[in-house]
């Protein structure tokens, strides 16, 4: 096997959001998607729209007439397919065989190793809608991409593929893959839920387009955190003014108690990073801590 794949037959499990998607995208790149797995009506339609040349077959035939198997399915279900895969004969010595999921490195594929297969695993670090317009969002997308330790065809083979679809890949080690993962989702994840709270806090306040006040500021802010770091902290937690925090929670209290938990634990953590960067001297951090955990009627 040489460092950059030859064109391949590919076999996508299944035409969800993902797979549609790199599928169409290693198309692009000038492989051929000769089948892929498609049980809801969304997944055919994907699969009609993205991978049109592909036959629609059940994920066993599909993979046995891949060269490149394309396994996107939820994390908690790749085990279970690839050991499926392989109890139907499905899987074989010299293909690839790549997943997409964020929170395995190469350990599910294990079992299609020991039959001589090349795993792999290939992470897009963005979200997806299925839609051909992702096929643009790919383009210079970061992957995190893993192979088994020590073996440098394998990173390379799964760099190339990268590359060919118009990303960028970004190597994660075996052992870091559960931590990168956990990065990813706190990150993004937990950003939706908390940009959508505050949305909502707005309308109760009355502002009727959240996005047009959140959009500008939230930019601002994502933008800064990544350039300075902590240093880009601000606000009344960073500045230490307990009377302002005093305030904010008696009216989330008040008025959204739902949201209060999440506003004392990120505005501890806040502190805390404020304190190691050089911004809050230990005393006010301290103040802070104490208004944070202090029970009010």
């Amino acid at each position: 096997m040489t460092d950059r794949p030859a064109r391949l037959a590919v076999g996508v499990v299944s035409a969800g959001r993902v797979g549609a998607v790199l599928g169409a995208a290693l198309a692009r790149a000038g492989h051929h998607v000769v089948a892929a797995s498609a049980v809801s009506a969304a997944s055919q339609r994907r699969a009609e729209v993205l991978l049109p040349e592909a036959a629609v077959l059940p994920p066993d035939e599909v993979a046995g007439r891949a060269d490149l198997v394309l396994l996107a399915v939820p994390d908690d279900e790749l085990s279970g397919l690839v050991r499926g895969l392989i109890a139907t004969g499905s899987l074989r010595g010299g293909q690839i065989v790549a997943h997409t999921s964020g929170a395995h490195g190469t350990g599910p594929l294990a079992p299609a190793a020991e039959l001589g297969a090349l795993p792999l695993a290939l992470h897009p670090a963005m979200t997806f809608t299925g839609r051909p317009e992702d096929l643009q969002r790919l383009v210079a997308c970061p992957f995190g991409v893993t192979a088994r330790d020590g073996d440098e065809i394998a990173w390379h083979v799964a760099e190339a593929l990268v590359v060919e679809m118009g990303a960028e890949p970004v190597r994660i080690p075996e052992a870091a893959r559960a931590l990168y993962h956990a990065a990813l989702a706190h990150g993004a994840n937990h950003l939706i839920t908390l940009v959508a709270e505050c949305a909502d806090l707005l309308r109760k306040a009355g502002v009727g387009d959240p996005a047009r006040l959140l959009g500008p500021l939230l930019s601002a802010a994502l933008d800064n955190s990544l350039r300075l770091g902590d240093r880009a902290l601000t606000g009344p937690v960073a500045r230490g003014d307990v009377g302002t925090i005093r305030t904010h929670l008696g009216v989330l209290r008040a008025e959204s108690p739902e949201s209060l938990p999440a506003y004392q634990a990120l505005a501890h953590r806040t502190a805390e990073r404020a304190v190691a960067a050089g911004l809050l001297r230990p005393g006010q951090a301290e103040a802070v801590h104490f208004e944070l955990d202090e029970e009010q009627p």
